[in-house]
């Protein structure tokens, strides 16, 4: 069905498209927030992607490929807002962020706000490689692709991003384990 949505809309139907981001927005919208960690940025983004997906849906050779391709779209649309956020804001506002299936029962508060804080360390590109591998199960082959990357590259990132999520929990462990070390 996604297939001849896609077809259609490449013929310039208008309405096939909508039909089609209505099918993938919402899946859109959850890796852009968990990418950029802003659920106003990731809208933007989102509606970003789907212009620049609407406006070059022609070259898409391969219409059972429409979603990695628009991932790939969505990933740059993501990097694109976090460099905006980063030249014209300095402040950080944090808003929260629903989970996918309702309340986690294997993580308390305090340690999702741990691990939203490591997560928010992360530059926007290691969050990317993250989301996509561990949010969405993907393969490093297929991250690479939605990211652009190399596949060597990709799986490097994903490395130094697991280090670096390890690092900074690692970090906020220690930071709250003797809170009298703080004030000594």
């Amino acid at each position: 069905m996604q297939d001849a949505l896609v077809e259609q809309a490449q013929r310039g139907d208008a309405e096939a498209f909508d039909t089609l981001a209505r099918l993938v927005g919402d899946r859109c919208l959850a890796i852009a927030v968990r990418i950029l960690r802003d659920v106003d940025l990731a809208e933007d983004a989102v509606q970003a992607a789907l212009i620049i997906a609407w406006t070059d849906l022609r070259s898409l050779r391969d219409p059972s490929r429409f979603e990695p391709w628009l991932h790939r779209i969505l990933t740059n649309a993501c990097y694109a807002e976090a460099g905006r956020r980063k030249r014209w804001s300095e402040s950080v506002r944090i808003l929260p962020i629903a989970g996918s299936a309702g309340p986690d029962e294997y993580l308390t508060v305090d340690d999702r706000d741990v691990l939203e804080r490591a997560f928010r360390r992360l530059t926007v590109q290691q969050r990317a490689v993250l989301v996509y591998h561990h949010y969405l199960g993907l393969s490093i082959s297929e991250v690479a692709a939605r990211t652009g990357l190399p596949v060597g590259t990709a799986k490097s990132r994903l490395h130094h991003a697991a280090q670096a999520l390890r690092a900074s929990l690692e970090a906020d462990a220690r930071t709250t384990a003797d809170p009298q070390e703080r004030f000594a």
